[in-house]
């Protein structure tokens, strides 16, 4: 997780908690200064209704998702090899006899890669560590890493195979900074990185310190979705467009500052 995000707990600086704080700190002002109130309650609600809409989450989205291209023609990127980074998981997954899986987001991520793969014939390596629960795996008696759940998914579920397994990173800076090595090893310098499109840019910044050519390769675009009567509509898929966009956007600042 981002230092910045993990000195004041996310949940406080990010929509939808910090709207409904914005909200309580003017009902507490209404009834010494009720225009004040009014004013910070009123904005705390109209802010919570328009972020609450993919439409208004797109103001934020497309700026963002701007900042990366879709990836054209991959068999002609000079790329050595993909990167897939990892996003959450499922815990005890029932349907899976308990196993932790990856998640919707990070499920999309991985198609993507798989189809890189065939379209490519370049070897894998997935990325992510423990994360906050050190879940045991039964037959390796440690902990199971996010990237080994990748894996799984990888080679059982699409049938792509996998070559490496990073799974010692608890952040997207450490994604880079091990991967990097690996990668070094065998002598790759260039490869096609996958991430959602709104984590590219941060993505590619911190692979790119880390000494590695980066080809972006990203995927999940919601930023023109947002064209129907329904994306004014509040939803909890717009909420969750908005919480993603504000993060990736403090965690681009945030990286900036921290790589320059």
């Amino acid at each position: 997780m981002l230092d910045l995000l993990n000195a004041i707990p996310r949940g406080f600086i990010l929509p939808p908690a910090n709207l409904f704080l914005l909200i309580l700190v003017g009902l507490l002002l209404w009834r010494r200064w009720p225009r004040t109130g009014r004013i910070v309650a009123g904005t705390g609600l109209a802010l919570l209704a328009i972020l609450s809409t993919n439409a208004g989450a797109s103001l934020f989205v497309r700026p963002l998702e701007g900042l990366s291209t879709p990836l054209a023609a991959p068999e002609r990127a000079g790329a050595q090899a993909i990167v897939v980074l990892a996003a959450g998981r499922l815990q005890d997954a029932p349907e899976y006899g308990g196993a932790d899986i990856p998640d919707y987001v990070a499920l999309a991520r991985l198609r993507y890669a798989a189809h890189l793969q065939r379209r490519t014939g370049l070897p894998i390596l997935v990325s992510g560590g423990v994360g906050a629960r050190a879940d045991t795996d039964p037959k390796k008696g440690r902990p199971l890493a996010l990237g080994e759940a990748m894996a799984v998914a990888l080679r059982e579920d699409f049938g792509v195979p996998v070559r490496w397994i990073e799974g010692h990173s608890r952040d997207t800076f450490e994604n880079a900074a091990f991967s990097a090595g690996m990668l070094r090893k065998d002598g790759i310098r260039r490869v096609l990185l996958v991430t959602d499109a709104m984590h590219m840019p941060r993505s590619r910044r911190v692979f790119a310190h880390a000494g590695l050519e980066v080809v972006e390769a990203p995927t999940m675009f919601f930023g023109d979705q947002a064209r129907s009567s329904g994306a004014f509509v509040p939803s909890a898929e717009g909420m969750r467009r908005s919480w993603y966009a504000l993060y990736e956007l403090i965690g681009l600042a945030w990286y900036r500052v921290r790589v320059g």
